[in-house]
């Protein structure tokens, strides 16, 4: 019997990396015409593994894929698979959590800078054939001395961590795992609302769970230094993103750099695509050639693993082991 994985979506221009990995050892590639429910439904029934990006692996596109022993992320955050589910029917879940630090972190530092030269207001000013049009009474602060706030100090946090000395920035962070207090490499970890009220530049590097949703909203946006600004790179429904508009029409925020927004794409009206000073790209943040290899190598090399009843190298559900479909 052949051995198939499913590929229920992918944003490169091609499969032909993990292709490549796969069929070298006799594994069948599925490629989902869309991603819809009942269209990953109906394909996974006869697959031994998932590989997925953005689309969700629900609880319905699991309990019929009977074969399946790997759901495989494409990338980092795995909030768009049913884990619960996935350990219930013995599915091993993986991701590829440090594939794309160097670009993560490039984005939010482009976007900081970006956005506190005002590089993007100004620039549209002089192509209008406003020259002598801008004004400059806009805040701007020297990065010389600044202070950055990272919220989520893991691999990406910390990679930031390491740039933004180069720039002269003091860091300070906050992350729920790491006592308040606590020196780490040049990094001093404070409280959130220390985050928000002493820094300058605030980025967000936390995964979207129940307790990070909407963290960031009116109360937190309001300790914010005026004149601050914050840049998201890792899920939309960490910001509360019509209290940010808010905040960012009455001045207080100044600026605003989201790579990732709540709903995707981001509805026409939404006030945060009429400001000024806002940045906004479309969940790019991970992509450069090297890093897109690297993950389509990588995870293809996880179902391998997993299907041979190796461990992975990235296990999300350690609950799985010892009911795992694999046997691991």
């Amino acid at each position: 019997m052949t051995t198939k994985v499913l590929i229920t979506d992918y944003v490169w221009p091609s499969t032909d990396p993990e292709r490549e990995v796969l069929e070298a050892v006799g594994i069948e590639l599925v490629i989902a015409p869309d991603s819809s429910e009942s269209t990953l439904a109906e394909l996974a029934k006869d697959v031994d593994a998932i590989m997925f990006c953005f689309a969700q692996v629900t609880g319905k596109v699991l309990e019929g894929a009977t074969d399946c022993k790997i759901a495989a992320r494409y990338g980092i955050g795995v909030d768009n698979v049913d884990i619960a589910k996935a350990t219930e029917l013995g599915i091993v879940v993986t991701n590829v959590p440090d594939y794309c630090m160097d670009e993560v972190t490039d984005h939010a530092l482009g976007m900081i800078l970006a956005l506190n030269r005002r590089l993007v207001p100004h620039s549209n000013t002089v192509m209008d054939g406003g020259w002598n049009d801008v004004v400059l009474n806009q805040p701007m602060h020297r990065t010389r001395g600044a202070t950055l706030g990272i919220v989520g100090f893991g691999r990406i946090g910390r990679s930031l961590a390491a740039k933004a000395v180069g720039f002269g920035m003091n860091t300070l962070t906050f992350d729920p795992l790491i006592e308040p207090g606590t020196d780490l490499d040049g990094a001093s970890a404070v409280t959130l609302d220390e985050v928000l009220t002493r820094s300058d530049f605030v980025s967000l590097h936390v995964p979207l769970i129940p307790a990070t949703e909407n963290m960031i909203s009116a109360p937190e946006l309001a300790l914010m230094k005026p004149g601050s600004i914050i840049v998201n790179c890792s899920r939309g429904g960490l910001i509360d993103e019509d209290a940010l508009a808010a905040s960012l029409a009455s001045g207080h925020t100044a600026g605003a750099g989201l790579d990732v927004v709540e709903p995707t794409p981001p509805n026409s009206s939404s006030p945060l695509l009429k400001q000024e000073n806002v940045i906004v790209t479309p969940h790019t943040a991970f992509f450069s050639q090297a890093s897109t290899l690297e993950l389509e190598r990588r995870t293809a090399q996880e179902v391998i693993r997993v299907l041979g009843g190796q461990m992975p190298e990235n296990l999300i559900n350690p609950d799985v082991l010892g009911t795992a479909r694999s046997g691991i």
